[in-house]
Formats: C-alpha cells, structure tokens, sequence
C-alpha cells in the first residue's frame, strides 16, 4: 500500500509491502515492533535499530520524538490523498472533539475537572476494559466543557465520555 508522509513541512511517498519499505523510489528492509505497554516503536530500517516514541494527534497524524525534538507526521493513504486533492481538506477543525469510548468498559478514573485547560496528548480519562486500565488521552487543545461519565460507570463504544470547548 502507498502512503504520502509528510514531516516537517516535507513529502515522501513510502510503499510498505510485507518487510520491504520503498521510500522515494528506494527499497529498504524494515520491520515495526512496537513495545509492549508503551508508545514506544522499534524500527529496524536495514538492519539499524530506531527508538522512536509515537503518539497519535487526531486522524492521519501522529507526534513523533527523536533526540529530545518533537516533529509531527502526517500519513494518507493514496486514496485519501487523491480524494483531498479533489475536495479540499475540509473544514479546519476548531478545537478538540469529544473524547469517547473507543471499547465498552467501566470508567476507573476521570483526571480533568469542568474549566481545566488540556494540551494535546494529555490524560483525560482511565478506561478499564478486558482487565486493562487504557488511559484516554485529548486529540487536541481545549477546555473541559463537560463530563458525562464517571467512576464505576459502565460504558458502551463510543459514549461520549468528556466534552470540549475551544481554547479562547
């Protein structure tokens, strides 16, 4: 499958097919390990071992770390690409969505309060689901607009845990 990554206000097209990785017209041997337990991912890119923490930013995009920087990545498949080079992007997003219920679960911990200010990536709820507390963490910058679960709660997929509002 062909993906357009962009880091950095810079493009490459990567083809992943099975342990060959094709970046730019030029074939390496990789392989993605990701390290249990942690957003910690082990690249093996020819035979070189890359440390790199990930953690997702929303749709398509991700905050990497190398050497104490922070970049961010954006991945689309060929076809959104296409598509979004027909249509446009869309509309920009104002601020953070919803955080909801991404399994069935019961609400361990809600760690934001109404009217606390969150960073992108920052802890806002401990799910436990199949014996495993999943922190929940924000897509985006914004304000606590609301909470509508709490502790000891049993949730469904997708139930609106938290609300947010813009950072004015």
């Amino acid at each position: 499958m062909k993906y357009l990554v962009s880091i950095a206000n810079q493009t490459v097209e990567v083809e992943v097919d099975g342990d060959r990785v094709v970046i730019d017209g030029v074939a390496h041997a990789a392989e993605l390990r990701p390290v249990a337990g942690t957003p910690i991912q082990n690249l093996l890119l020819d035979g070189a071992s890359w440390i790199i923490p990930v953690e997702p930013a929303g749709r398509g995009r991700w905050v990497l770390q190398r050497w104490g920087e922070r970049f961010e990545a954006e991945v689309l498949d060929e076809r959104t690409h296409h598509i979004q080079s027909l249509v446009g992007a869309g509309k920009a997003q104002t601020g953070p969505a919803a955080l909801k219920a991404p399994m069935p679960g019961l609400v361990v911990r809600v760690l934001v309060e109404p009217g606390s200010t969150v960073a992108a990536g920052q802890g806002v709820a401990v799910l436990e689901a199949m014996k495993m507390e999943n922190e929940l963490k924000a897509a985006g910058p914004g304000v606590v607009d609301a909470i509508h679960a709490k502790p000891g709660q049993a949730v469904e997929k997708g139930a609106v845990l938290v609300s947010f509002r813009p950072v004015a």
